[in-house]
């Protein structure tokens, strides 16, 4: 192990940092202090300019080992979104006209603590509900403090954005390993050939697993004689940059089945490492049999020989690693999809080897005890409406509106979200908005007004990432060996209260708390000592019992919460990610990986039973993540909305404009069986003939004023919240492969009258 230079925040003179503080005030003493992002997993090293308590800049940590003074737009940006004076600091209430006032904390904990009680005592903790946000994906504090919260209700209805994202990957997890939350990883430092499928990670930062300066890693596989081979609808920046091959959109799964049927149909396959590591492969054999290239091309629009050349190579490679991400899991069968991208990595010997797929070895063993103590579920519940199974506890979100308006036992009363805008980010997003005022209780801790919380009852002000303590192993899935704690950096903003500490005044409000959190967190919280349990001295505790840690003493050099909190850059643990750890991994008979689950035989059963094909539709939409947007919540920053940026644009190919007679910058009307948006079209042949990617995210509402006037649709209001449209495996919303028809909006001249008098 070898750790950074030690030490916290250093004073600077104001005069010394002028260069790198956009706004500073008239004399005073400046600290700097080293952090890290936390909007997305590379987690990336950032060094806090801190003027009177205030943030006055960002930016990067050249003494960051791994991301080593790069950053992206958005974590530079982030001073704006610290200092937005849109930002919500103090508790709000809503009048019976719609406005807020502010009110105090006591006051507004009273009342919800009153509401809250009423509907438990009248339906049961079962009819409140919690939508978590995806930056809640990122607070290790409130991903501990959470579970807490549903065992004090005993809520089954706990909802996230893992449904448009990446619930489908954990569903394979839990087939493929008998674990749902041991997500493999490409080992990126050592392949030699990478495949990726639906992912763009000069864009995207590498999903579910964390890798600062991705783009110099996946230049490094090329530089030492490697490939990069990137699979996707539209030739994104990550295609641009390395060999692309455009696929039809949904045709992952198609492909992936076409590619086992050349490894084992031409010999390719590596049997010692399939008898060894697996089970089921017999299914696998059988199966792929009927998916030559040739009957698949229709499917995937790549010519066979290509599928055979892309099989060969793989297989051939001294390593190799398949890959896919939000791309593949959005699909209609994004669950199987995820699955064979694993067996892909199996048969072709590059399961937990250097240079291929391999397991998670966190610092932090919160998954290991999730796992052990039953929290990382799937199918231990199953919703009210459309019988969908959990996944890690949680339901799909497309049914929020149908549980809050469909009468009978454990209709959601109460709805608590947390970081979240499910009015911006689900499927068939007026069905939400037109469900939220049913509720008898809608809680929204936030920063902003959204198109969400400008519904709620009641808006409590939350911190950001730069106002409470964090640590680096709990937040993503680690790829090189790293932890890295920081301290907050500012105090909180007017009166905003983190949201674990919220989470626990709302239950004592309520009568039902304080938090308990569960039989896991009570086991470590008699071991962390005497002083009460806290997010912060959980996660010390966790990290000294890790496979990294000290174990309280007994084993010389490992770490402890002092050490990490010492070293202000990091540690880097090693300098490659482990291997050999399928032992420890799969939780399946005899540690091998089972290839035939009755789930996914099912399921590749009917993968010709729906047919998308409809004339009036001849398209097919896909999503699209823009480099200074993220999600939903990033359009009030000044810098991030500047130029290009500000405008929200469809990608068409030239071929389909023509077609339909739009002209690029015009406005276009896109319209699918479910509804219709308008915006501007961007004509490129960076999507072929058929496709159309339209970025997500947009369409605001409520109290961010750049927001709202950057203008612009909600892309999901061309998608449907129906039972039969939810993937029923994992409950993923269908958000890939749209059919849709695109239109000019043919303006009314001024002269023109619809109703005018005969």
């Amino acid at each position: 192990m070898r750790s950074t230079a030690a030490g916290a925040g250093r004073e600077a003179e104001t005069s010394e940092n002028l260069d790198t503080c956009p706004v500073l005030g008239l004399g005073g003493r400046v600290i700097e202090t080293p952090t890290f992002c936390r909007l997305c997993e590379p987690l990336c090293g950032l060094v806090a300019t801190v003027e009177d308590g205030r943030l006055v800049g960002l930016r990067p940590d050249q003494d960051h080992p791994l991301s080593q003074g790069q950053v992206c737009p958005k974590g530079l940006a982030f001073t704006e979104i610290q200092n937005d004076p849109d930002r919500v600091l103090h508790p709000l209430r809503r009048r019976a006209d719609g406005t807020f006032e502010r009110v105090a904390w006591y006051v507004a904990l009273a009342e919800i603590g009153h509401r809250l009680r009423q509907v438990v005592d009248e339906d049961g903790g079962g009819s409140v509900g919690v939508y978590l946000g995806n930056p809640g994906g990122f607070n290790s504090e409130l991903a501990l403090w959470l579970g807490a919260f549903r065992g004090a209700l005993g809520s089954p209805q706990i909802y996230t954005p893992g449904s448009q994202d990446s619930n489908s990957r954990f569903v394979a997890n839990k087939l493929l390993y008998g674990a749902v939350t041991q997500t493999p990883f490409p080992d990126l430092w050592r392949t030699d050939f990478l495949l990726m499928l639906g992912a763009n990670p000069l864009v995207s930062h590498m999903s579910l697993m964390r890798v600062p300066r991705v783009k110099d890693h996946l230049r490094a596989i090329v530089g030492r004689g490697g490939r990069v081979v990137v699979v996707d609808p539209r030739r994104t920046e990550t295609a641009r940059a390395f060999e692309h091959l455009a696929i039809r959109p949904d045709g992952d799964v198609w492909l992936l089945l076409s590619l086992l049927h050349v490894v084992f149909g031409e010999g390719l396959a590596d049997e010692a490492a399939i008898a060894e590591q697996s089970t089921g492969v017999d299914w696998v054999r059988a199966t792929v049999a009927g998916f030559a290239p040739e009957e698949t091309a229709a499917r995937t629009g790549i010519d066979a020989e290509d599928v055979r050349a892309l099989a060969r190579a793989f297989a051939g490679a001294p390593s190799a690693v398949a890959y896919g991400r939000l791309g593949v899991c959005l699909g209609r069968h994004g669950t199987v999809a995820n699955y064979l991208i694993d067996v892909l990595n199996l048969v072709t010997g590059n399961l937990d080897r250097p240079g291929g797929w391999l397991f998670v070895r966190p610092v932090i063993p919160l998954e290991e005890l999730a796992e052990r103590s039953g929290q990382a579920t799937y199918g231990a519940t199953r919703t009210r409406i459309g019988d969908f199974p959990d996944v890690l506890g949680t339901s799909p979100s497309a049914v929020m509106p149908a549980e809050i308006t469909t009468p009978g036992p454990g209709r959601l009363r109460a709805l608590v979200t947390i970081a979240g805008n499910p009015v911006a980010s689900t499927p068939d997003p007026a069905a939400l908005e037109a469900a939220l005022p049913q509720l008898d209780l809608h809680v929204a801790l936030d920063i902003y007004l959204t198109e969400t919380s400008r519904h709620a009852d009641f808006v409590l002000p939350a911190t950001t990432f730069l106002e409470r303590d964090d640590i680096t192993s709990i937040l993503a899935h680690p790829g090189q060996p790293f932890v890295q704690a920081t301290d907050a950096v500012v105090p909180a903003y007017g009166e905003a209260r983190p949201e674990w500490r919220i989470l626990d005044d709302v239950l004592r409000a309520a009568g039902l708390g304080p938090f308990a959190p569960g039989r896991a967190g009570r086991l470590v919280g008699r071991i962390a000592g005497r002083r009460g349990l806290t997010p912060r001295r959980l996660l010390d505790t966790l990290l000294r019992l890790g496979p990294y840690g000290d174990r309280f003493g007994l084993r010389r050099g490992g770490l402890t919460a002092r050490r990490v909190r010492a070293s202000a850059h990091g540690i880097v643990l090693a300098e490659l990610p482990p291997t050999g750890l399928r032992e420890d991994a799969v939780r399946l008979p005899g540690h091998r990986v089972r290839l035939d689950a009755p789930e996914i035989v099912a399921e590749v059963g009917r993968l010709g039973d729906r047919h998308d094909d409809d004339p009036a539709y001849p398209l097919r939409m896909i999503g699209l993540r823009e480099m200074r947007s993220l999600n939903s919540w990033m359009h009030n920053s000044p810098t991030l909305m500047k130029g290009r940026a500000r405008v929200h644009a469809a990608r068409i190919s030239p071929h389909d404009a023509a077609v339909a007679g739009v002209a690029d910058g015009a406005a276009v009307r896109i319209t699918s069986r479910h509804g219709a948006i308008e915006t501007t079209a961007r004509i490129t042949d960076e999507v072929g003939p058929g496709t159309i990617a339209v970025p997500h995210g947009w369409g605001h509402a409520g109290g961010w004023q750049r927001a709202v006037g950057a203008g612009g649709p909600n892309v999901n209001a061309l998608t449907s919240s129906a039972v039969e449209e939810v993937e029923r495996l994992a409950g993923m919303s269908h958000l890939n492969g749209v059919p849709v028809a695109i239109a000019p909006v043919v303006a009314v001249p001024a002269t023109a009258t619809t109703d005018a008098e005969p």
